[in-house]
């Protein structure tokens, strides 16, 4: 059989093969799955105010790994550097979250004084406070310590819910960080969200399609919590 003919033969069959073949259709039990986040340990504790009746969920855990060298030496330049943190609650094995905890730090080095001035936005609204070095910056910035997350009457009783988290060093959608500010002026323990909220997002989308747009980020975990 001559060469031209044999190449032929081959090429026909391979475009045989490459038109019975179907293409390979992505099904759901090819997205990553919640338990496949990195996980991150977190103490729980109930806060209930006799006077109000109101039962709040609080939450303590530590990203301070979100800064590295690099982005310590930056904090250090006198540029302002913002830390912004999303905690949403989700049930186990549901998309869609129930509530949502935010906390930003604005961080700028006072290269005058050689001091760190913060302006922390979080449930109570704003303050301004001095650190005097980068452990001060993380432990006041990148540590949530009784963070309210959410009141009991969202949890469903006997079901299991953890915390998702998110966090960004100089996330560049300034409209994000607007609503942030907007959200944590909510009374305490008001976190309930929904699809018609702006910082609203099915896990998925928020936690495996965004495409890093900030200087670093973060996002795992925590183990849950069963009301």
């Amino acid at each position: 059989m001559k060469l031209p003919r044999l190449f032929g033969l081959l090429l026909a069959a391979l475009v045989a093969i490459l038109v019975v073949t179907p293409p390979r259709v992505a099904r759901a039990d090819d997205e990553p799955k919640q338990e496949e986040l990195p996980r991150r340990q977190a103490n729980f504790a109930w806060d209930k105010n006799e006077k109000t009746q109101q039962t709040l969920l609080r939450a303590s855990f530590s990203y301070r790994d979100v800064i590295d060298k690099a982005m310590a030496d930056k904090l250090a330049s006198g540029l302002p550097n913002v830390i912004a943190m999303r905690a949403y609650v989700l049930r186990e094995g549901e998309a869609n979250p129930v509530a949502l905890a935010v906390r930003t730090c604005r961080i700028v080095f006072d290269l005058w004084d050689e001091v760190y001035r913060l302006k922390i936005s979080g449930p109570g609204g704003e303050r301004d406070v001095a650190a005097l070095n980068l452990e001060g910056v993380l432990r006041q910035c990148a540590e949530a310590r009784d963070l309210p997350v959410a009141d009991k009457s969202l949890l469903s009783t006997g079901k299991p819910h953890f915390l998702g988290v998110i966090v960004e060093v100089n996330p560049v959608s300034p409209q994000m960080l607007a609503q942030m500010r907007q959200w944590v002026s909510r009374p305490a323990g008001s976190t309930g969200i929904g699809p018609g909220d702006a910082l609203f997002g099915s896990f998925v989308g928020l936690f495996v399609r965004q495409i890093g747009n900030a200087d670093r980020t973060l996002r795992f975990r925590t183990q849950s919590a069963t009301p």
